[in-house]
């Protein structure tokens, strides 16, 4: 009965794990140097995901909620018109719920040159 106890509990946690998407590709790649802003942001997830918030935050300055348009269902992939704030650096931070309700949340940045 000892041994069963952590079995189960490191099995509930590992489906955990695995029922979460990650985000496979984020174009601008995080940790990129681009010479120009780009037009629209894009994050390709490994599953199935529901973008609830992306925000932009341009050097040290406060954080700009980006507009999600239409896209409000689950999916793999998501364009974002992105908002030009000069050179400098760009931290992207999302918000989203996996198909089995957890909350999920990541970040990437890159470098306008």
């Amino acid at each position: 009965m000892k041994m069963l106890f952590p079995f189960l509990l490191l099995s509930a946690l590992a489906s955990g794990v695995f029922a979460h998407s990650r985000v496979d590709r984020t174009v601008p790649e995080d940790g990129a140097t681009i010479a120009a802003a780009p037009d629209v942001l894009s994050l390709s997830f490994a599953a199935d995901i529901r973008l609830t918030r992306v925000e932009l935050t341009h050097q040290d300055q406060h954080s700009v909620r980006l507009d999600l348009g239409e896209q409000r269902s689950f999916a793999q992939e998501f364009s974002i018109p992105f908002q030009d704030m000069g050179q400098g650096r760009y931290r992207i931070e999302w918000r989203g719920l996996g198909v089995d309700g957890h909350s999920m949340q990541g970040a990437f940045s890159f470098t306008v040159d």
